[in-house]
This record gives structure tokens, sequence and C-alpha cells, in this order.
């Protein structure tokens, strides 16, 4: 593996520009999958590091002006493919069917990606994976490629001791109060509902003569020597039953595009106009899935006489009906870190990027979940005491005003909104995450072995 000069300055100046690491990062989802990596990958190109996001062609045009590195992965997302978002959010099958119909009918493709981006360039250092990776966990056992893992959601580690909320079975969750080891029979039924699910993977790993393996859904998405758990310990805090290698790192932030962060001018207009309105939005992907959301949400507005942001996205179905009360700004897009802190109260979809970046202006919230980990996370808040839930079949335009007015009425919500704001501020998930990357990725040593790079070559 060929070692690269830094030609840039880091935390360490000249003793990191004798060992500058090429690490790919990857994952496959939508853009609250993929942000964080964008967040890893500029920071650790700041700190004279060489990454590279493996990730689908359509992130492309996001991440190449930020200067990183990228290569394509299949499969393709189209942005505006309105049925592959409602085959992957409904409730009862969505996980199944963007496993079984979307992701592993390209496993192989996938992999031969992957496996390009990670021995491009003399190889990759270090390889960094999100759970929806499957080829990552094979193709670092083919290259000998130290790998890591990360999770967004405290879901994604099934634990027996914090039973998630199961999207197609609620009822499960309910029940936890109630039945003692209530916990590990869910852990087990999830198992059990997936058993096949994963065939293809297994079958992937025969094809290249490997092992079978542990279960890819559950066990082999986790590195046995680092999983970043990019959340808050306000989400979820370490159990017995997470891997041993798990950090909790904080949340890592980056909602830009392409570089740009700022508001659109009659949106920053709005904001400055009147008092902090209501924010209703359905992040990157349940947006193509709206159904009535935004038409009822601009009925709720009007019903509570509250100023309103609506984040619609580029499917015209999605607009309310004109002309717009002077009260209402309707935009396609606007990144959270700069609108949400002028906000009364975000009502979402519950997915984890969007609940970051509420958490962290201190706002209260109404959650409307999908599916995967949105119901999780929805109960997460709820029991913080910042957030009410209402399920999408009880979304109405009267429901949410009654909702939405019993939060703003009471203090208690916006109290402990801002007390989990001052908890989040002393966080740092961007720096944990990738001091945790370079100490795994660099021998230890008092100089993290910056002055004892590796051969030259190395075969994979």
């Amino acid at each position: 593996m060929t070692t690269h000069p830094s030609g840039a300055s880091s935390l360490f100046g000249d003793t990191l520009s004798r060992r500058r690491l090429r690490i790919v990062l990857t994952n496959i989802g939508t853009f609250g999958d993929i942000n964080p990596l964008i967040a890893l990958a500029l920071e650790l190109q700041r700190r004279g590091h060489h990454p590279v996001l493996a990730v689908p062609e359509l992130y492309r045009r996001k991440i190449e002006p930020l200067g990183l590195g990228f290569s394509p992965l299949r499969p393709d997302i189209d942005p505006d493919d309105n049925r592959l978002a409602a085959m992957v959010y409904d409730l009862k099958k969505g996980t199944e069917r963007g496993l079984r119909d979307f992701l592993f009918p390209v496993l192989r493709q996938s992999y031969d990606d992957l496996l390009s981006a990670v021995r491009a360039d003399g190889g990759a250092d270090l390889l960094l994976a999100g759970e929806l990776a499957y080829a990552a966990p094979i193709v670092a056992e083919v290259t000998g490629t130290p790998w890591a893992s990360y999770v967004l959601a405290p879901l994604s580690f099934f634990s027996a001791y914090d039973p998630p909320v199961l999207p197609p079975y609620p009822t499960l969750a309910r029940l936890e109060p109630f039945l003692p080891g209530m916990g590990h029979i869910v852990a087990h039924f999830a198992r059990w509902v997936t058993r096949n699910w994963a065939e293809p993977v297994y079958a992937l790993r025969a094809e290249l003569g490997l092992e079978r393996g542990p279960n890819p859904i559950f066990d082999a998405k986790h590195s046995p020597r680092l999983v970043l758990a990019l959340f808050s310990s306000v989400l979820g805090s370490t159990q017995p039953d997470w891997p041993a290698s798990t950090k909790i790192t904080g949340f890592v932030f980056y909602d830009s595009d392409g570089g740009k962060s700022g508001l659109a001018p009659e949106l920053e207009s709005f904001l400055q106009a009147g008092p902090p309105p209501l924010v209703f939005t359905l992040g990157s992907a349940a947006v193509h899935n709206a159904g009535d959301f935004f038409q009822q949400s601009a009925q709720a507005a009007d019903i509570l006489g509250q100023r309103a942001v609506l984040l619609v996205g580029s499917d015209p179905r999605n607009l309310p009906p004109q002309p717009y009360s002077p009260n209402l700004c309707v935009a396609q897009y606007a990144p959270y870190s700069q609108l949400f802190p002028h906000a009364s109260l975000v009502v979402h979809q519950g997915g984890v990027g969007t609940t970051a970046q509420a958490l962290q202006a201190g706002k209260p919230m109404l959650v409307m979940p999908y599916s995967h980990d949105q119901p999780d996370n929805a109960r997460r808040v709820k029991r913080l005491g910042v957030a009410e839930i209402i399920q999408r079949k009880d979304y109405t335009a009267e429901r949410a005003a009654r909702l939405i007015a019993k939060m703003l009425a009471d203090p208690a919500y916006q109290r402990e909104a801002a007390a989990i704001r001052s908890r989040l501020l002393e966080e740092d998930g961007l720096k944990q995450a990738c001091d945790a990357l370079e100490a795994l990725a660099l021998p230890a040593s008092p100089t993290h072995g910056f002055d004892s790079p590796k051969s030259e070559t190395q075969s994979h």
C-alpha cells in the first residue's frame, strides 16, 4: 500500500504528514445516512487524510464540490422515484422489501464497486461502513483491510435490555413494562422473522469461498474492532448486549448542499417578519411518500393561527392549495441547522438526522413516524419529555392542531428541550468519531504511529 504525502495541515503538524491515511467511507441510503459520512470525510480531510466516499451516484454532486474523493456504488437511487419511497416506508413490509427487493438483488454489483474503491490507488488503510453496506464486511475480509462500522440510531443494536419498537409490531414494545424479559423475546422474535432475508449475503460469501459467517442483519454489520454509535447518549445508552467495540460519540451533523449552507432569501425574510413559526418536514426520503401531510399541516397552522414553514421537497403534489396564506412559507428545502433554531416547534417523520437537529436546536417535536428506526426514535424523544407522537393514519389538521396547541401551551416541553440542547452542546461527536478512526488505523504509540508508516506495498 502506497503512503501518500500530506499536502495539508493537521492537528498533529509535521508528524501526521508522514502518515496520511486513505480511508474509504461507504453506505447506501438516504441523505440522512450519507450526511454523517460527509461530515466525517471533511474532518478527516482537514486532518490531512485522503477520504473517499463510496456511495450511490446520486450523491456525487453533493460530494465532489467539497474536494472529497468519490467512487460510485450500486444500486443507483432515483431521488424522484416515489414508488421506491412508498415501498421502503411501508409500515409492515418496508424493511423487508428494502432489503430483499432493492439492496440484495444487486449485492454482487455493490461488492464489485466497493472492492474497486478499496483497492484503488494502492489500497485503503481503513474502511468505514454503514449498516446498509452489506458488501463492506465481505470486502474487508477478502482484502484484509481494517474496518470500522457505524450506526445512527439505537434501534440498530436490537438490544434485549433496551428493546426497540419494531415497526410492524409496535404492540410488543408497549408490553415491555408489564412482562419481565419481554426485551429478550423481542430480540429473538426479530431474528426469527428475518431468518431467511439474508440468503443472498450467504450465497455471495459461498461464491467467494468464505465461510457462512455471522448473521448479516444483526451481527456481521458490526465491526469487531470499532462500532461508532453516531448518536448522543441522551437518545440511547450503552447496553450489556451491544458489541464490546462500541463507542458512543454524540451526533455528527452535516446538512449543507454541496457546501452551500444558507437559507433562501425569501425564507430568511419570512423568519424575520414575525414570531417563530411551526416547521413541517418529512426529511429527504419520506417526503417522496407524503400523502396529504402538507395539505393537512397547512390547515393545522391555519386552525391555530400560527405562522408555518413547509419543506415540501420537489414533488408538486406536496404543495398545499394556493393562494398561500401570508402566515405560510413553502420551500423545497432548507438546512435544518439554520432553520430549526428559528422554529417554535418541529413536526417531522422521526428520522434520526431530523430528530438530532431538532434536539440540537432545543425545540419540541410532534413526530409522525413512518418505518425503520422512526417509531423507535419517536418513542425515545417522547420519553425525554420533548415530543408527542401521532400516527400517520391519525394525522389530520384537527388532531395535529390539538397536539401542537397542547405542546405550545405547556412550558415543560420547551424546558426539557432546552436542557437537552445544553447537554448536546457539551458533546463533540465529530471529534470523538475521527479520533477513534485514527486510533484504529494507526499503531498505538505516543505519536499514534505516524512515524511508522506501512511498507510501500501491500498485497491484497
